[in-house]
């Protein structure tokens, strides 16, 4: 993986975590098509378990929590995040450096020496600097540490076996943003497969989600989302001496212009 595949850009308050998918396979058969009365049933079963997912996940403007990102090991996140009180703290460890992020009501901090021209010192960034789809937000929609809303978007097929939820996604379609994301390798095309990768999530017995897992497959590596310590208080310190952000930073942004 290639230091621009993967640092693809920031949201949330993370820097999207995304990962070149490799050369593409021959196209699969696709399966015939099932009896309208299956497909009715299977299209009801799925709606009832993104249902459940969604519901799983209402904890995001409710409580603090900590979610933890992770693709194939090699780039990894953690983060704690209140929304109710607007704190943030964010840790992002890619090959070739780590990105840390503070966030206290409206102002963000910011520490990396992954940029062209920025230094390793704490800096402050100016909002009305900030390009749209870097998106450091505590507003609804915009808050969710982990991506889990963009999997959940993403998912073609679902059951639910009490609080363990398996399916297929589409992979493809997983939007750009922060958490887990993918892009296709050499020649921009994804393996016919990968828009049915299979995934397995579970929710706690409170109905919150805690892990959304996608197996290494179809040329995609594995991938983890988790979310844990619900409630926990997020206690986050203004970095002493934090400078202003420089002009070379924002450029850079959401555009994964790693050095």
């Amino acid at each position: 993986m290639t230091r621009r595949a993967t640092l693809a850009g920031i949201s949330a308050g993370l820097l999207l975590l995304g990962c070149s998918v490799g050369a593409p396979t021959k196209s699969e058969p696709r399966p015939e098509s099932a009896p309208v009365s299956a497909a009715s049933a299977d299209a009801t079963t799925t709606a009832e378990a993104i249902g459940l997912l969604r519901g799983g996940t209402a904890f995001v403007n409710q409580t603090s929590y900590r979610s933890d990102v992770d693709i194939a090991s090699q780039i990894t996140s953690l983060s704690h995040t209140d929304n109710v009180h607007k704190r943030l703290t964010a840790k992002v460890t890619a090959p070739g450096g780590v990105i840390e992020i503070r966030m206290i009501d409206d102002e963000v901090y910011m520490k990396t020496s992954l940029f062209r021209g920025v230094g390793d010192e704490w800096t402050v960034l100016d909002p009305a600097r900030v390009p749209s789809d870097f998106a450091l937000s505590f507003a609804p929609g915009k808050n969710d540490s982990g991506g889990s809303g963009r999997l959940i978007d993403a998912i073609v097929t679902a059951r639910a076996d009490g609080p363990e939820i398996s399916g297929t996604i589409d992979a493809t379609r997983i939007a750009a943003g922060n958490g887990i994301s993918f892009r296709p390798g050499p020649g921009g095309v994804f393996p016919d497969s990968a828009r049915r990768h299979t995934f397995r999530a579970s929710l706690d017995t409170e109905g919150r989600l805690v892990s959304f897992l996608m197996p290494e497959a179809s040329g995609l590596p594995n991938a983890s989302l988790r979310y844990s310590d619900f409630g926990t208080t997020v206690t986050v310190a203004r970095p002493p001496g934090a400078i202003a952000a420089p002009d070379a930073l924002y450029p850079q942004l959401g555009l994964g212009e790693g050095k």
